[in-house]
């Protein structure tokens, strides 16, 4: 859709209401894809096994009690991926939307250990994932449902993944065109969340 030199809180709060994100960094490219990934919270599948393992206690959640790391920790190497699309000029802006209550984070904990997670944008009843992490089985799986089940407790009308991945589609994420996209956004960011 566009590029420009600089990423900026204020810059983000006018593009996603448009269905727009940032996805590079050098330069700041910005992207409105179709088909567009989302996960309908009305239909989210949860797996056998990772229901089994999300009843039995082995994790603890949170929100927003840990962003900085959240997104410091999806930012870093990780095995198979030596960089990152999250640069610094990433962090700063969204940083700043979380001081201002548009960028949330999810993070699932194993005793005092941070194992798990996942960041998003949340303006009115949209919350736009951006990246997870996971250091221990299951973690971020866990992180996902947790969001989703809080998200569609709090009223959310659209969960925007970006685009479906096979690990989201375990869940029920689905593709849907950008018009009806643009048409659900409009809608969920006119209205406050509850």
């Amino acid at each position: 859709m566009a590029i420009t030199a600089d990423l900026t809180a204020e810059r983000l709060l006018e593009a996603y209401p448009k269905g727009i994100f940032p996805w590079t960094e050098n330069p700041v490219t910005w992207w409105s894809p179709h088909p567009r990934g989302i996960l309908p919270l009305d239909q989210l599948h949860v797996p056998r096994r990772l229901e089994r393992t999300i009843r039995s206690g082995r994790f603890r959640f949170t929100i927003n009690q840990a962003f900085a790391e959240v997104i410091q920790v999806c930012a870093a190497p990780a095995p198979g991926r030596e960089q990152s699309w999250i640069g610094p000029a990433f962090i700063r802006a969204y940083t700043e939307l979380h001081a201002r209550g548009y960028a949330s984070s999810v993070e699932t904990w194993q005793g005092d250990r941070l194992v798990g997670g996942l960041y998003g944008v949340k303006i009115g009843r949209l919350f736009a994932g951006e990246s997870m992490f996971t250091r221990a089985r299951d973690a971020s799986s866990a992180a996902l449902v947790f969001a989703a089940q809080t998200l569609r407790g709090e009223g959310c009308q659209l969960f925007d993944l970006q685009m479906v991945t096979s690990h989201t589609a375990r869940f029920g994420a689905v593709e849907i065109s950008r018009a009806e996209y643009l048409r659900i956004l409009r809608e969920a960011v006119r209205e406050r969340a509850m």
